[in-house]
């Protein structure tokens, strides 16, 4: 952090000027979270109250805010708070998500060792409220989302903050050096930027971060340690469904329109393997319904994981309605396809499957991870599909190959035993170790 660093005039008032905006939208995100409570989306009354900046639940005075996005932050978060907490095991930790899935998350991993809290929008009273109950003695944010305000409230009050896994796409460079008079006052007040990869390293440089707070640590998602109880939710999962003995597709975080997609793949491959089993977990909990319809109008013989139904013989598609499911089941899976990469979102974590040794499947938009996903591509661990005909094409040569498939699968497990060592680096860079 450079406690010396002044906001020239012209960056002032963009703070000011985006401030002013937040304030003018209030009346309409309340109304947002109000017609989402109505219409009974997945908006729980505490995400309503804290984003508002009410009723805000904090750990003890004195330990680490950490700020994830959604679901995957958090299980990137996971691996530096697990470490974290083997230095300083009664260290208070407020975690901080913006969804309700990423709060879900958040328990499931955590339960009660860590307090959650939904972030407040991002106006300077809203920051000071939380910073003042929380009192941390440091803010790491996870990837993503530098909120102008609360690193400017960090900053008035001399709390570290740091960014933790930093990505930083060619794309987000673009748009952030469009706002240069908002974005660069940020770089200036941050205490380290903690770059998951070269790409984000040079990004961030381009933009101006002082060569004192940026520092190269590479990717915290290399080290995903496969916990005994995932394996045991995995074990659980199978007889709850009764699919120990089917050969298992996990199409894992889908977005529109991958699940049609999957789904005329698949249907190429029940031809010649009629015991393999679909299993559809959709990224975000609202499209659970459309998406069972979409199952339903492709013909298959489709279940709902929440209707607690056995799969039987003649069962083809298992969508899984839950959240926290997903890693679970790529340890039952025998391939998997990870989501966000035929829909243009960038591709979601393909370290997930590759830890439990699963081959992978992606599309061609997959520029979140891009270090990751060449990695893997480069090793046999991942393969691209961009549309039914390829996808189905490689699911049936590794499952006619069982050969290739277990290659494509250990060669997964052996980069991210390759590639391990960001945790550490990041704990020294925050000075922790």
């Amino acid at each position: 952090m450079n406690t010396s660093f002044q906001p020239k005039p012209k960056e002032k008032l963009s703070l000011w000027g985006y401030t002013l905006l937040l304030w003018t939208l209030l009346p309409f995100a309340f109304l947002h979270f109000c017609y989402q409570y109505l219409a009974k989306k997945s908006v729980t009354p505490k995400a309503r109250i804290q984003r508002f900046g009410l009723r805000l639940s904090t750990a003890s005075a004195g330990g680490l805010l950490i700020h994830c996005v959604s679901v995957g932050e958090v299980v990137a978060a996971a691996n530096v708070i697990k470490a974290i907490r083997t230095i300083q095991p009664d260290l208070p930790i407020t975690l901080t998500t913006t969804t309700v899935t990423g709060a879900k998350q958040a328990n499931s991993l955590f339960n009660d060792s860590i307090t959650h809290c939904y972030l407040p929008l991002d106006t300077g009273w809203m920051m000071r409220r939380l910073l003042k109950r929380a009192a941390p003695s440091q803010v790491l944010i996870t990837e993503v989302e530098l909120w102008p305000n609360l690193i400017d409230q960090c900053w008035r009050q001399d709390i570290p903050i740091s960014v933790i896994n930093a990505r930083m796409t060619d794309r987000s460079a673009r748009s952030y050096g469009k706002i240069s008079a908002l974005f660069q006052p940020m770089l200036h007040k941050l205490s380290k930027v903690c770059a998951q990869g070269e790409r984000d390293f040079n990004n961030y440089q381009q933009l101006g971060t002082p060569n004192t707070t940026l520092v190269l640590t590479n990717n915290i998602k290399f080290e995903q340690p496969v916990s005994t109880e995932s394996h045991q939710q995995s074990t659980a999962f199978a007889q709850r469904f009764n699919i120990h003995k089917r050969s298992i597709i996990v199409a894992g975080s889908t977005h529109a329109p991958e699940e049609e997609v999957l789904l005329d793949a698949y249907q190429r491959v029940l031809a010649q393997q009629p015991n393999s089993l679909l299993i559809i977990v959709p990224r975000h909990p609202q499209r659970f319904e459309d998406v069972y319809q979409i199952c339903l109008s492709s013909g298959l013989n489709c279940l709902r994981s929440s209707d607690a139904q056995p799969c039987n013989d003649t069962s083809q598609v298992l969508l899984v309605d839950e959240m926290g499911k997903l890693q679970a089941l790529y340890g039952l899976a025998d391939i998997a396809f990870v989501g966000g990469s035929i829909a243009d979102r960038g591709g979601h974590n393909a370290l997930e499957p590759a830890a439990f040794e699963v081959p992978i499947l992606m599309g061609p938009h997959r520029y979140n991870n891009p270090a990751i996903c060449q990695i893997l591509t480069e090793s046999g661990a991942l393969f691209e599909g961009n549309d039914a005909a390829q996808i189905s094409r490689q699911i049936l040569t590794w499952f006619n190959d069982e050969s290739a498939r277990e290659y494509a699968g250990q060669a997964g497990k052996r980069v991210l035993k390759e590639n391990s060592g960001a945790v550490n680096a990041t704990l020294v860079a925050l000075g922790f170790a």
